[in-house]
């Protein structure tokens, strides 16, 4: 014993282990390269979907999924990314003519087809990373927040806490957070873009999830679909999204992504430097 005393319930996380890629389909690859790929300064995949109809762009040990589809999909809300360096993201985009905005906490960009990102900088709220997609966070109705975060805590035993008034639910998932802000703008119709988790208790939520009878797919032994986020006493529906649910046995989990070193080009290579360690 050394006599240091710890609280060790902050290193709580729940079921909810990580968020694992976001899909929207896109309807040109050159675009969404020049803007995930060029202005972002992420990183494709260069070894799973290399073709022109589905591109994997990976932030860190995380991802885009863009399939490429006749009509563009919009997430209803913003997803937050940590990046190394905002002055040299600023650059990228201004090379790229892709507007940005600076706010408080980082910069705000849309990319060709209407999706919001934050780009914050490294800091101990997220954790030892220098890449990653941090946060997800979706734009509700009022009066939904507390409802959709009790269901996460009963569904997915997520630990939660509310912000804002009660406006604002933020639901751990490990170390990133699904954050639900009410909105008071008329809410977009949802077109069918999902996001990826996974959990470690697989079965519990399952049929907790068939029970409500809100199951939407069975993709295989560890994988299955909901899109329906419900009252508890109701079952009335407060938010679409859907969510590619994984278990920690899913052949993905974990795997090593290839991230590149955004700040060389032909100019500045220095040899053995190509490759970029996301944590800090």
């Amino acid at each position: 014993m050394n006599g240091h005393t710890f609280d060790r319930a902050v290193d709580d996380v729940g079921n909810l282990v990580e968020i694992g890629h976001v899909n929207v389909n896109i309807p040109d690859q050159l675009k969404a390269t020049d803007f995930y790929v060029s202005a972002l300064g992420l990183t494709r995949d260069p070894y799973i979907m290399t073709g022109t109809n589905n591109m994997w762009v990976n932030i860190g040990r995380h991802q885009f999924h863009l399939p490429t589809a006749d009509r563009g999909q919009r997430f209803r809300g913003t997803a937050g990314l940590v990046v190394p360096d905002l002055d040299a993201l600023r650059a990228r985009l201004e090379r790229a003519h892709v507007a940005f905005t600076d706010v408080a906490d980082g910069v705000e960009v849309e990319s060709p087809w209407g999706n919001r990102l934050r780009a914050h900088a490294p800091a101990p709220r997220f954790g030892p990373v220098t890449l990653a997609l941090a946060y997800i966070e979706c734009d509700v109705a009022p009066g939904s927040a507390r409802a959709i975060a009790a269901f996460y805590r009963e569904i997915f035993g997520a630990p939660f806490s509310l912000a804002d008034g009660e406006r604002t639910a933020h639901v751990q998932a490990g170390s990133q957070e699904l954050i639900f802000r009410e909105s008071d703008a008329p809410p977009a119709p949802y077109d069918g873009h999902h996001i990826q988790v996974y959990i470690a208790d697989f079965s519990t939520p399952y049929r907790k999830l068939v029970e409500r009878k809100l199951i939407t797919s069975e993709d295989g032994p560890h994988q299955y679909r909901f899109v329906d986020i419900v009252g508890l006493d109701d079952g009335k529906p407060y938010f679409q999204l859907e969510h590619e649910v994984r278990s920690l046995r899913h052949p993905m989990f974990g795997r090593n992504l290839v991230n590149r070193n955004a700040t060389m080009d032909q100019g500045t290579y220095a040899a053995g430097r190509e490759a970029f360690a996301w944590t800090g």
